[in-house]
């Protein structure tokens, strides 16, 4: 049995869920990977996957095998190209998760010129807001808004997003224009919640225009956790949101926004981007981070 072989086959077939897809993925034989497994397995002398008609799962020892096997073959892959001159032009593969506007707005447009650099850099990339174990999930690094809580990550402050107040002229056309950030405390205003996935409750604001401080957070009949549809939540007039300006500024352009209480100012918030500690970090993670400073600079200048 080739160990490197049926750790890979693992993987894939953990990854996909499925030996069929995994043969695909790896152009061999279905035969072929459940060989692999089976090898694996009877050397490890543990049962790593449980099967069923649906799906393959791992093991509780399969999950564990999992993500050593992983980082593993990622260490691996980065000798490799360390050793072969190829610090220039990386490959394998980098697993990275950013909030949803962003990656919609900014990354993913940018995308085609980052392949067109590193073409042999293939990029997993996870769209969500939610807080990620990068250890249990084999993230390569994360971009997150806000202060990161936990101190044990590597965090490069990539950017500030300048934040603003907004709301709908439909919103505002029904519940009145609030002259001061206090009136948005009254029963007849309401504000979109974006829920905080580390405190699990919606988010407060500190405005300030002088001597005048204020932490505004509002009545919210509707609270999410998804940047998007906090969004999609303000243009359709549920209630006043504080956005960043370059998820409003088209939105404003077009007239679905009105700009709110212009003479107040909020802390910019800041744009994270974080990774496991490590003493080396691989040449796919330095080039893509590089390029993402250099993209955001662009884009969300401070």
């Amino acid at each position: 049995m080739d160990r490197f072989d049926a750790m890979q086959a693992f993987v894939r077939v953990v990854e996909t869920g499925s030996f069929t897809k995994a043969a695909e993925v790896l152009q061999l034989s279905r035969a072929r990977v459940t060989q692999l497994v089976q090898q694996l397995e009877g050397r490890l002398r543990v049962r790593l996957l449980n099967r069923t008609t649906r799906r393959v799962q791992p093991t509780a020892d399969g999950a564990a095998y999992y993500a050593r096997a992983l980082r593993l073959l990622a260490e691996l892959d980065e000798v490799e190209s360390s050793l072969s001159g190829a610090s220039d032009a990386p490959r394998g593969r980098l697993r990275v998760d950013v909030p949803t506007p962003l990656a919609r707005l900014v990354l993913v447009p940018a995308l085609p010129g980052f392949h067109a650099r590193y073409p042999e850099l293939q990029l997993e990339l996870g769209v969500s807001d939610r807080l990620v174990d990068l250890i249990g999930e084999n993230v390569d690094c994360v971009v997150r808004g806000g202060e990161l809580s936990d101190p044990s990550l590597v965090a490069r402050c990539v950017g500030e997003l300048l934040l603003g107040v907004y709301a709908a002229p439909a919103y505002l056309a029904r519940a009145g224009v609030p002259s001061h950030p206090g009136e948005l405390a009254s029963s007849h205003h309401r504000v979109v919640g974006f829920r905080s996935p580390r405190a699990g409750r919606p988010l407060s604001y500190a405005m300030t225009r002088g001597d005048e401080q204020l932490d505004v957070q509002g009545h919210a009949l509707l609270s999410v956790d998804d940047g998007n549809a906090y969004l999609a939540a303000g243009l359709a007039g549920i209630g006043v949101l504080w956005l960043p300006h370059y998820m409003a500024g088209p939105h404003v352009e077009a007239g679905a926004l009105r700009p709110l209480f212009e003479d107040w100012t909020l802390a910019p918030m800041p744009l994270y981007l974080a990774y496991r500690p490590n003493p080396h970090v691989s040449a796919r993670l330095r080039v893509f981070i590089d390029w993402v400073v250099a993209l955001l600079a662009r884009e969300l200048p401070r």
